[in-house]
């Protein structure tokens, strides 16, 4: 084989002919990551918007009700608008002890929501730590916290704030949200420990250990923040959840005392219910619209949040 002579012409195919197809790396595209992915997925949903401005309007309600009525839903109660249909001034007619539906309908949003809130918030922190701690150090310590966790899954926790609400001589806010959340962590605790179980698996816990830190702020830096997407799911859905309970206390009599509630509403109204049915309608048509959109709401961020759903529609 002779030399290849450094001077000879070389073959260069024409670009027109060439069959080799160059990507081109696009650089104009959105930053994307699991919350931007959700959001782009929710705001084509019509019924997201609903169910968000459902829940808007009952938080507006229960922090601001004078924008909604002008009327005060205990004072200016008189027996002879007893059980009174609709009027000028009065669209959803009077209760039993004669005060206007509506005002106490929209006045009793703030004691729904405000323990709802509550127990979910103490119920979430508590589901939380016990999961965390379950799920990422292991051992001896998910095996006590685990079986913690399943005494409290067993006892059903409406059951249980009856029985703290009827022994406790205080009936308040806190206590009402501590006898709810205080019982329903379980659910939270397991959600979160099988998160932290997948997560902590992942490479960039592997190069935190390797460049010194410790396993707690691995744990608080790394881990938790990357496993909080379910939970705050399940605490959408658990809120619903929350501000039902508030109303079978209140309809059961071991509620908050002296208080306007939805509960205690249509507890008090399902004696008329046949001479005025309209009383027990209003209370528990906004407690089952408040329900039903904080769980629509839920469970369209389940599905956002899950890629494999998003895929499957």
């Amino acid at each position: 084989m002779s030399p290849i002579d450094s001077n000879s012409e070389h073959y260069v195919a024409p670009v027109e002919t060439t069959s080799v197809r160059v990507d081109v790396v696009r650089i104009d595209d959105k930053p994307s990551n699991l919350w931007l992915d959700a959001w782009r997925d929710l705001r084509r949903r019509p019924v997201f918007w609903v169910s968000t401005g459902f829940v808007l309007l009952v938080i507006v309600a229960a922090f601001a009700p004078t924008l909604f009525t002008s009327v005060s839903p205990t004072d200016g109660c008189t027996l002879t608008h007893s059980n009174g249909g609709p009027e000028a001034g009065h669209i959803m007619g009077f209760t039993r002890q004669g005060c206007d539906v509506y005002a106490r309908v929209v006045w009793g949003t703030r004691t729904s929501l405000i323990v709802g809130v509550l127990a979910t918030v103490i119920g979430t922190v508590i589901g939380v730590v016990m999961g965390a701690f379950a799920g990422f150090y292991g051992g001896w310590l998910d095996s006590l916290l685990s079986r913690v966790g399943d005494i409290f899954f067993t006892i059903p926790y409406i059951i249980a704030a009856v029985v703290v609400m009827s022994v406790l001589p205080d009936r308040n806010v806190f206590v009402l949200a501590f006898a709810i959340g205080g019982f329903a962590w379980a659910g939270t605790a397991r959600i979160m420990r099988a998160e932290i179980l997948r997560v902590k698996q992942e490479d960039y816990v592997m190069g935190a250990e390797a460049v010194g830190l410790s396993r707690f702020q691995i744990l608080i830096v790394h881990v938790l923040p990357n496993s909080m997407a379910p939970v705050i799911v399940v605490a959408t859905l658990s809120l619903a959840g929350a501000i039902v309970a508030e109303s079978v206390l209140a309809f059961l009599g071991v509620g908050l005392s002296g208080v306007m509630s939805w509960g205690l509403d249509i507890s008090q109204a399902q004696t008329s219910i046949r001479t005025a049915p309209m009383a027990l309608f209003w209370p528990s048509l906004a407690l089952t619209l408040t329900v039903l959109a904080f769980i629509t709401l839920g469970e369209l961020l389940r599905d956002a949040v899950d890629p494999k759903a998003r895929a499957q529609r």
